[in-house]
């Protein structure tokens, strides 16, 4: 799969099934916080999430008084 494939499949992915339907979604990202408070780093540091979609964790760690996030993802879709 090329990566325009690739970025085609994931425009038609999140266009077509809202985020409660994918089975990586998580209503809290419990698992990834607790990681990423474990490593002990400043609520400064950056951060990014490749890959992130629809995710909720940017939102969380914004909650959490991180300032310097950002994400990644192929879609426009997932982003939006």
């Amino acid at each position: 799969m090329n990566n325009t494939d690739r970025q085609t499949h994931w425009e038609n992915v999140y266009a077509t099934k809202a985020e409660r339907e994918v089975s990586w979604f998580q209503e809290n990202p419990a698992p990834s916080l607790d990681l990423i408070a474990a490593t002990g780093i400043l609520s400064d540091a950056a951060i990014i999430d490749v890959g992130g979609g629809a995710s909720r964790l940017v939102d969380s760690l914004l909650e959490k008084g991180f300032s310097r996030v950002a994400i990644l993802d192929l879609s426009a879709n997932a982003l939006e």
